[in-house]
């Protein structure tokens, strides 16, 4: 027996045409290479939107089409994203800071018919664009006395096309299961494999990601994604910030400066920012030359990578700012785990509060996660057992689109590729991808636990950790270090360091000294770009 309930559709529009009634004269602040300082209504952006879709019909853009954007965190790409997606088309965001190759790869992959590009990126787009194959026109995202000389082909100004449009539009009833966006992966093992969102795994994941033991978000909050539009839909905030009425803040191509981030924090009134742990690095850097400090901001996101306990722990001392650790992945929409504390935990000792909020975090509902041995046995929740991490639930993907490459085994679970511990209280911890993790005489050594604790040197930048071939244990860390400027930390007291903080085993046998990291277009440092370059290293006494 079913029950009675209405059978309605859970679609991008739906958050649209909520948001429109119930929050439309909240705002949207962002800043464009044209305007410093845009600001206008979620009501405003909607209205856009149905023109950007009448716009999309003169096209004769066509269900299912995927059309490509490279753009910053601003107004327009926010347009786009509804315009797009509940037009029935696929917004495909391309992350511009990939390699030439790769965008073009990726473009021709997914077949866009069109690509919206700001203005930064009409160079870059012209000296590829006889490679992209499908490709019909470039629509540049700027208004008609910033619109550039360009060679690029059917090259059309966005707002000169939207002025030519009704704002008047009907959406139309869309299957739920309705591709809605397309996002790549960064591609560090092999060529980029594209995640295809649906409309249900998109307003399912704002949901969750909305809770209050999430993002725990409000009509009375101000949120500053940091984390780009183009690299899973930043996280999903422009969706759920528009859910709940939240005021949204968006920061252009303004991401990396600490000083404008400050400004647009402080001037509006931001209470929840998100980002990657190198944004709050420059951030906190600025603020500490400056002498400035945060008075709005209660919560900081930090995902992407491993959190150092010296960023917690600033964030706290000196600004008042709670960090909370999130985990997810491009092929989760992508948020998998979050951390808040449970009961009783804020009054643990401060060493022991500080292990908890470094960790990954716990499993958001709409998640199913476990970790497995290699044989793929379950193993325990008890914070000591490492495993393979795996992960299954309705805003997971299925497979990647046209590709026949899947990592779902039979059970339905998506092996994530990274190696976790879980313990008894459901806090999940990365300790390493798999292809990352150090085998020492048959154990294992966490390479993240090391370079987090290598960060938190008060003359370490940044820092990264490897395996090196070792005549009897099979493998042993090499500490890869960049230090700060004018710092003069040795390779002795580097790794005096770590006394007390790990396993003396675990210690590094040797540290490098390098004026800087190899990293991917996300940020993420490229590991197997290290382990080409010291494929024959020879560790002291081996």
């Amino acid at each position: 027996m079913h029950g009675l309930m209405m059978d309605t559709p859970l679609l991008i529009t739906g958050i649209m045409q909520f948001t429109d009634a119930n929050f439309g004269q909240r705002e949207i602040v962002s800043v464009t290479a044209d305007n410093p300082l845009h600001r206008y209504t979620y009501a405003d952006a909607f209205r856009r939107a149905r023109r950007a879709a009448n716009v999309l019909k003169r096209l004769d853009v066509q269900r299912g089409d995927r059309l490509g954007t490279l753009a910053w965190n601003d107004y327009r790409h926010f347009e786009l994203y509804y315009a797009i997606s509940c037009y029935g088309a696929v917004c495909h965001t391309v992350n511009p800071r990939l390699f030439g190759e790769q965008i073009e790869y990726i473009i021709n992959h997914a077949e866009d018919q069109y690509v919206f590009t700001d203005v930064a990126f009409v160079a870059l787009l012209e000296q590829m664009q006889d490679q992209l194959e499908t490709v019909k026109g470039f629509v540049v995202l700027t208004d008609a006395e910033h619109m550039p000389q360009t060679k690029l082909r059917n090259a059309m100004c966005y707002e000169d096309l939207l002025a030519e449009e009704s704002d008047r539009y009907d959406w139309p009833d869309l299957d739920e299961r309705t591709a809605s966006a397309l996002c790549y992966t960064s591609g560090t093992t092999g060529k980029p494999k594209g995640v295809l969102f649906s409309h249900r795994a998109t307003v399912l994941h704002a949901y969750g990601e909305a809770m209050p033991d999430v993002f725990d978000l409000s009509v009375m909050d101000c949120v500053l994604p940091v984390v780009p539009m183009f690299h899973v839909n930043a996280w999903g905030t422009p969706y759920a910030a528009p859910m709940v009425g939240a005021k949204l803040v968006l920061p252009g191509p303004k991401m990396g400066d600490g000083q404008v981030l400050h400004e647009l924090m402080e001037s509006e009134g931001v209470s929840i920012s998100l980002g990657v742990p190198t944004v709050w690095l420059g951030l906190l850097a600025y603020l500490d030359e400056s002498g400035q400090t945060l008075s709005s901001v209660k919560r900081i996101v930090i995902g992407g990578a491993a959190c150092p306990a010296s960023v917690v722990e600033k964030f706290r001392d000196l600004h008042q700012v709670y960090v909370h650790q999130a985990w997810g992945m491009t092929e989760m929409t992508p948020l998998g785990t979050f951390n808040t504390l449970k009961p009783g935990m804020a009054d643990l000792p401060q060493d022991q509060l500080i292990a908890i909020q470094t960790k990954q975090g716990r499993g958001v509902y709409g998640v199913e996660m476990k970790i497995t041995d290699d044989d793929h046995h379950d193993l325990p929740w008890d914070g000591k057992a490492f495993g393979g991490l795996k992960v299954r639930g309705p805003w997971v993907c299925s497979g990647y689109f046209g590709s026949e490459e899947a990592r779902i085994d039979a059970d339905g679970w998506f092996d994530t590729g990274d190696v976790a511990t879980i313990d008894p209280e459901g806090f999940m911890l990365i300790t390493d991808r798999t292809k990352d993790v150090i085998k020492s005489g048959g154990e294992w050594i966490s390479s993240i636990t090391l370079e987090n604790s290598a960060v938190d040197h008060p003359q370490v930048a940044e820092a990264a950790v490897i395996g090196v071939a070792h005549p009897k244990w099979g493998e042993r860390p090499l500490l890869i270090v960049v230090r700060q400027p004018g710092a003069d930390v040795d390779k002795s007291e580097m790794l005096s360091w770590f006394d007390g903080k790990i396993a003396k085993w675990w210690i590094p046998d040797d540290v490098v000294f390098v004026d800087e990291l190899p990293h991917t277009a996300t940020g993420k440092i490229r590991k197997v770009d290290l382990r080409e370059q010291f494929q024959d290293y020879v560790l002291p006494g081996s």
